[in-house]
C-alpha cells in the first residue's frame, strides 16, 4: 500500500472530494445524500463552516485523494458535541485510511473543546457501522422511518464518541 498522510483539507481538495463523493452516491446504500454535489456545493459544506469546524484528507504520495472526514457543531446537538462524517474511496476501504483520518479528527475536537462526537450511520450501512465500531463508538439512539431526497425510506443508527 501507498504512503497515506492526512491534513487539513483546503480549496484545491474540493474537486478531488466531490469526484470521491459522488462516486458514493451513484453506488448508493452507504450514505444518506442521494444527489451529486458540485465543487461549488462541497465549498458551502466543507468550507463554509463554524471556526470550529474542520475537514482532514488523507492523500497517497502523489497527492490522490483517497478519503476525508469532517466534523463541527452541525445539527441538533449541544455545544458539548461535534457531528462527524466519513468517506473513503470506494475499493480503498479498511486499509488503515479511516483510522488515521479519525486519530487527527479525535485530537483536534477533543483541543476544541468538544466532549463527545456523534455519528449518524444509515442502518444498512455495514461497513460504516462497522467502522465506528471499532473506533469506540457506542450506540445510543435509532431512529426509524427517515426518508432521503429520492424517496428511500432508511433508519438511522446513532452513535456517541467520548473524547
Amino acid at each position: 500500500m501507498s504512503q497515506i498522510s492526512i491534513q487539513r483539507g483546503g480549496a484545491l481538495d474540493l474537486g478531488q472530494a466531490a469526484e470521491l463523493l459522488n462516486e458514493i452516491i451513484k453506488t448508493g446504500g452507504t450514505t444518506a445524500l442521494t444527489k451529486p454535489l458540485t465543487r461549488d456545493e462541497m465549498a458551502g459544506w466543507l468550507m463554509d463552516t463554524p471556526d470550529n469546524a474542520i475537514w482532514h484528507i488523507a492523500v497517497d504520495q502523489d497527492g490522490k485523494l483517497l478519503g476525508f472526514q469532517c466534523v463541527g457543531p452541525f445539527g441538533d446537538l449541544p455545544p458539548e458535541a461535534c457531528e462527524i462524517a466519513t468517506f473513503v474511496k470506494q475499493g480503498r476501504t479498511g486499509l488503515g485510511i479511516g483510522s488515521k483520518l479519525f486519530d487527527a479528527t479525535k485530537t483536534w475536537a477533543k483541543a476544541q473543546g468538544f466532549e463527545w462526537i456523534n455519528a449518524e450511520i444509515r442502518a444498512d450501512n455495514d461497513g460504516g457501522l462497522a467502522y465506528y465500531q471499532s473506533r469506540g463508538f457506542e450506540n445510543y439512539k435509532r431512529k426509524e422511518g427517515i426518508t432521503l431526497t429520492d424517496g428511500t425510506v432508511v433508519a438511522k443508527v446513532f452513535k456517541r464518541f467520548t473524547l
